[in-house]
């Protein structure tokens, strides 16, 4: 920054001398000077008129008696003017009035080439004003004469910042890279083996699974070159800088081999070809074939190794993932509880904290986040403790960082009528309730009545254990527990509800239909999969559905969908009729204290006192005898998939609730 800034003012300050020169030249040339002929000069001094002559070669200047004007003459080069002044009749350099003095100019090479760059003044000014301007223009990211040249940040990896110490929850991934930088450290050990070093690795996974930190740990772990660019970076206007910019990659990785290069967003260069409009004359399609040509082309005998990143391996050109070109996928999937922990034990290294704070509890608290998520809960909670003015980081602050990264900050500043707040309370507890008791759902963990983000309210389910697979009654609970708000509210309203449940309900008729046309749990309709997704590769993404099924059956899709959500709803009236005294008791403790969390809320959802009773006395009434069994007796609740998220209402109107996503599988 600093050597830009010197050269800008050098270039600035040679602007101003040149303005000033040419100002100065400018008004030497304009000030009060005449021209005479030298028969003139000659006529003059024979008459006594002139004072001064000075001679500078062949020009004289000419200064009058009585005159402040300045002549100009030129004389003859074989003429000698004293010996011209003489046969005249001038005196020269005598004391009488009319004697001439004459003074010769002393030889100046200085004052030549000064002469001679004030008259070329003008045209240096322009060029050095053309050449500043075509300096700018290359600037930044439009460097017009290096369209053709790779933008890759190249690594030493003499001083790693990353390495695989700071990398956890991808045991796997881990050991597959660490493969490869054993390649690269003692290629001899394989090579005696007949083995070969794998051409390239792709890494897939969704957002914030650390796959690009996961690429900065090898370049750290490697100590070889290290060579970093993104896939966008290749992709220009003009067709062909894509492909000019791969061959002067690869060409620097050849000279700095044995070395890495890591490219990350590949399916920004590395779609499927023939599917966009521009044909071969493409210039994604002519990266792209420059790309798997200087993978494996004829030029084979190179130790460089790709490493890519995308979350999108669906769309990538099939040539670019045969063996040869990347020969391994490295899948980098969202932790489990015990990767969460061993996340969160790398990120909370070297901070204060309480001897309240448990790793393991926090993990289990936070079921499909990535590593980004964690990362970004435990900074949130260690802005959480500076707000505060601690010295250390207790369980409160993770809790806190908790609901901010699901539902968003609290939003105390909104308004909330006591009606509007009673019915939001009545409609989590109808949530926590239905979950609570049905045998096959997940267990709330927390209920809330402080708006936080877009919800008026929330209700946490936390599952207690991971969980890849869902049953058929599983699904059947879910929609039970996504009805169970809107149920309490019509309880409270005389058969009435409000705008908040929208999305549940929105939730619960898509869990239902995918239950019938993507997963086969129908009972009617069996097992089977109705309707046929069509992608196009270059938007990426599903656009629509054709259908490969008769009127009559859509119908029967219709009403099974209509079926299981009729059912599901009456199982939440049932549940929560049977239970009113426990809701309602839950209600009024919600609306003093606003949020209920943990062992309170389960002894409050067993029908026992906030407080445990003391010793000696009876414990509270057990549940009737149509309730589920105990949870001891319950089916173990299996894993879940992806992060909890909102459950958004109208657009127009306060949200009342969060919960945990359904799969999309």
């Amino acid at each position: 920054m600093s050597s830009r800034w010197l050269r800008n003012s050098f270039i600035y300050l040679l602007i101003l001398v040149a303005v000033i020169a040419i100002v100065v030249s400018f008004l030497r040339s304009s000030d009060n000077t005449k021209t005479m002929p030298f028969s003139d000069v000659i006529a003059a001094a024979r008459l006594g008129q002139i004072q001064q002559i000075d001679v500078n070669g062949q020009t004289l200047t000419i200064t009058k008696k009585g005159d402040t004007t300045k002549y100009k003459s030129e004389m003859g080069k074989s003429t000698n003017l004293e010996q011209t002044l003489k046969d005249n009749g001038v005196t020269i350099g005598g004391s009488s009035d009319s004697s001439v003095a004459i003074k010769y100019a002393t030889p100046s090479s200085f004052g030549n080439w000064l002469g001679l760059l004030i008259n070329f003044l003008p045209l240096l000014l322009i060029g050095g004003l053309l050449i500043f301007m075509m300096r700018q223009a290359q600037g930044s990211n439009s460097q017009a004469m290096n369209f053709g040249k790779s933008r890759a940040r190249m690594f030493t990896g003499n001083k790693p910042t990353v390495t695989f110490q700071d990398v956890a929850g991808v045991d796997e991934a881990k050991e597959e890279l660490a493969e490869v930088v054993e390649f690269l450290k003692y290629p001899e050990k394989f090579a005696s083996l007949g083995a070969r070093i794998p051409r390239g690795v792709l890494l897939v996974g969704p957002p914030g699974t650390g796959k690009t930190l996961l690429s900065r740990a090898v370049a750290g772990e490697a100590g070889v070159p290290f060579f970093s660019i993104s896939g966008s970076e290749f992709v220009e206007m003009f067709v062909g800088v894509g492909a000019s910019r791969v061959r002067d990659l690869f060409d620097q990785a050849k000279r700095n081999s044995p070395c890495i290069v890591f490219v990350d967003e590949i399916d920004a260069v590395g779609r499927q070809r023939g599917a966009g409009l521009g044909g071969s004359h493409d210039e994604r399609e002519q990266t792209l074939n420059q790309i798997l040509v200087e993978m494996d082309g004829f030029d084979t005998n190179t130790n460089v190794i790709v490493i890519a990143a995308t979350n999108r391996p669906d769309i990538l050109d099939p040539a670019l993932l045969r063996p040869g070109r990347f020969d391994r996928q490295v899948i980098l999937d969202r932790p489990d509880s015990r990767g969460r922990q061993m996340i969160l034990e790398v990120h909370t290294k070297g901070k204060p904290f309480e001897k309240d704070v448990e790793l393991e509890t926090l993990a289990k608290q936070t079921p499909g986040f990535s590593g980004a998520d964690l990362a970004n809960l435990v900074n949130e909670a260690a802005i959480l403790a500076a707000r505060r003015n601690k010295k250390k980081i207790s369980m409160s602050e993770f809790n806190e960082a908790v609901d901010r990264v699901i539902a968003g900050p609290e939003r105390k500043s909104r308004v909330i009528t006591p009606r509007e707040k009673k019915i939001i309370a009545y409609h989590e507890a109808g949530h926590a309730l239905v979950g609570h008791l049905l045998p096959n759902a997940d267990p709330p963990y927390k209920i809330s009545i402080v708006s936080r983000g877009m919800a008026g309210g929330f209700t946490r389910f936390l599952p207690e254990e991971d969980r890849h697979l869902m049953a058929r009654s599983q699904f059947k609970d879910m929609l039970a527990t996504s009805l169970g708000g809107l149920v309490a509210e019509e309880l409270i309203l005389d058969g009435e509800s409000t705008t908040g449940p929208s999305d549940d309900l929105n939730r619960a008729t898509n869990i239902a239909r995918n239950m019938v046309t993507q997963w086969g749990m129908s009972e009617r309709l069996g097992p089977r999969t109705f309707g046929n997704k069509q992608e196009l590769v270059f938007l990426g993404r599903e656009i629509g559905e054709q259908r490969n099924y008769s009127e009559k059956v859509a119908e029967e899709i219709d009403e099974e969908v209509r079926r299981l959500v009729d059912h599901a709803y009456q199982t939440a009236r049932q549940v929560i009729t049977e239970n009113k005294d426990r809701m309602e008791k839950l209600v009024n403790i919600l609306l003093e204290e606003e949020t209920i969390e943990g062992d309170d809320l389960r002894r409050i959802l067993d029908g026992l006192d906030k407080e445990p009773p003391p010793a000696g006395e009876a414990p509270a009434a057990t549940p009737p005898a149509e309730e589920p069994s105990e949870p001891e007796e319950k089916p173990a609740p299996k894993p879940t998939f992806g992060k909890p998220g909102l459950a958004w209402g109208s657009q127009s109107q306060i949200t009342l609730d969060a919960h945990v996503e359904p799969p999309d599988a």
